[in-house]
């Protein structure tokens, strides 16, 4: 599979099983996907640009190095890339956060917008999508549509499970963009969700049915 990281780190898979698990209950489903997400960010970001300075410790003066002001945005797709969300600006307080709705026509499975909000300074900003699910791919291709129309040139999309044709979807609109998943599951049921997956992720971040 082209330009895709499967992100295999224990606590990443340990985390992915509890979310699976159908007795996993809102809260803790919520916390799970934050956490996840976080643990996840630290290698969708492994290739951040750093500089060394000079820090005064309380013993000398050290070189160390730190992150060379490269500028950064998080989209996540709504419902369930909300969830993501605060795990990820934990890590990176500085960076920027947009928000972009798509829901998936019911009769014609096309991406229709109904939400977008992106930083002034979107363009100038390496961004990193956010959704737990890439199941079609149709909403993240979608999202890609977007942002790339908005001047972005660097773009990551990071999702917690993924389906092949999901990834097959996004490689072949757009083979630049690199997907962070957790896992890359069997395939795609009749309603189109991920098989085993975890279930409607928005659902079970809010509590809705």
């Amino acid at each position: 599979m082209q330009n895709v990281k499967i992100i295999d780190h224990p606590l990443v898979q340990h985390k992915i099983s509890l979310m699976r698990d159908i007795n996993t209950g809102t809260k803790e489903f919520r916390e799970l996907a934050s956490e996840t997400a976080m643990l996840m960010c630290y290698e969708a970001t492994r290739d951040l640009p750093l500089k060394t300075v000079e820090i005064q410790t309380p013993v000398a003066v050290a070189k160390s190095r730190i992150i060379s002001g490269k500028k950064l945005a998080f989209v996540p797709v709504l419902r369930a890339g909300l969830a993501m969300t605060d795990g990820i600006v934990q890590l990176l307080p500085a960076a920027k956060v947009g928000h972009i709705g798509i829901f998936r026509d019911p009769e014609t499975t096309n991406a229709v917008e109904y939400y977008c909000k992106l930083p002034s300074d979107v363009s100038e900003r390496d961004v990193i999508i956010t959704d737990i699910m890439l199941a079609t791919g149709v909403t993240s291709v979608k999202t890609i549509d977007i942002l790339k129309k908005a001047g972005v040139k660097n773009i990551k999309l990071m999702c917690i499970i993924a389906s092949p044709q999901g990834i097959e979807a996004v490689n072949k609109a757009y083979p630049d963009v690199e997907i962070y998943c957790g896992a890359v599951d069997e395939g795609l049921n009749d309603q189109n969700y991920i098989v085993p997956g975890l279930g409607d992720a928005g659902d079970r971040i809010f509590g809705t049915k």
